[in-house]
């Protein structure tokens, strides 16, 4: 079985949300002041799994496990070996921001976790803290360095640049990850969620900015490296260089993917609001896997053709953490 949409494309990647907590409150991401949800509103453990199985039965290969930040929420490691048992799952991957990654990254090795994404939009330890307004930024440093001596298949780091806050260091998290073999995406800003800490007008910096900024450095070089995300990639030595952008260079039309939020809505775009609460089915119907699958088959009927992002006018009121990141 697979799922496919009403553009014809395939949907078999699904990033699923076990938390809207975070330990950090990034700028960019979300309020300094948050409200996250009640225990019982948020999909347990077992729900997760649950849900898994019934995208890898609809022909879903690849699963990212996201949040909030996905390694405060409690077991999260245990869950990895349960997912990755599941027969027809042949990717499992994590976005973390880092702060627990060097607690966490064996047991994660050891459940069979493939790849891992760090957040890391700066080096410089005071304007991290600025940016995260909680964060630790060695405590991340770390995590990278564990998880490098466990040897995971693919380690990439995430930054989103800010044209005041970090602009000048695109360069300098280029040649961090290319000093430790690993890749690095730059992602374009997404207007989610009420900020009141900058304009992101004023503030936006597109892919093709970043990109002329480097090749003042180094030759970029066209790469048909591809992981079944939404970046587009460019090489420089034996690392890829990812660019997403969902504002100047909108990727919909290759769209294989949908998100679980932490509450259990199938959001059907990054950009949309239509939702279907496939908790409420789960847990009115326990047990019951074909309700939940022809659930999941109809709402794809119902995934629109794009998004449409206007950085002035902010048309999706949650903020990331409660998306999945």
């Amino acid at each position: 079985m697979s799922l496919q949409d009403p553009f014809g494309r395939k949907i078999d990647y699904l990033r699923l949300s076990i938390t809207d907590r975070c330990d950090f409150r990034c700028v960019y991401c979300m309020a300094e002041e948050m409200s996250f949800l009640p225990r019982a509103q948020v999909l347990s453990l077992e729900e997760c799994e649950t849900l898994v199985r019934a995208f890898v039965g609809l022909g879903v290969s690849k699963v990212r496990l996201t949040g909030g930040e996905p390694l405060i929420r409690k077991d999260a490691h245990n869950l990895v070996g349960r997912l990755k048992a599941i027969p027809g799952l042949e990717q499992l991957l994590l976005t973390t921001n880092g702060s627990h990654l060097a607690k966490y990254a064996q047991a994660l090795k050891d459940g069979g976790l493939d790849r891992i994404n760090i957040s890391l939009d700066t080096l410089n330890p005071e304007r991290f803290k600025r940016l995260s307004r909680t964060g630790n930024l060695q405590q991340v440093l770390d995590g990278i360095e564990q998880a490098q001596r466990l040897g995971f298949e693919r380690i990439k780091l995430n930054a989103v640049i800010l044209k005041q806050r970090n602009a000048d260091e695109i360069s300098s998290l280029v040649a961090f990850a290319l000093e430790r073999g690993l890749d690095i995406a730059f992602i374009e800003a997404m207007p989610l969620g009420e900020i009141d800490d900058h304009g992101r007008t004023e503030q936006f910096i597109s892919s093709e900015d970043i990109r002329r900024e480097l090749e003042q450095h180094w030759a970029l070089k066209p790469s048909q490296y591809q992981t079944g995300g939404p970046a587009r990639y460019w090489q420089i030595g034996d690392s890829q260089v990812g660019f997403i952008s969902p504002h100047s260079d909108n990727f919909c039309s290759s769209c294989n993917r949908v998100r679980v939020t932490a509450e259990g809505r199938l959001l059907l775009c990054l950009g949309n609001e239509d939702s279907v609460d496939l908790k409420a089915i789960m847990r009115r119907h326990p047990g019951d896997q074909q309700r939940l699958q022809a659930a999941i088959v109809d709402a794809i009927g119902r995934k629109p053709e794009r998004h449409h992002f206007d950085l002035d006018n902010t048309q999706i009121l949650r903020f990331m953490n409660a998306t999945g990141g």
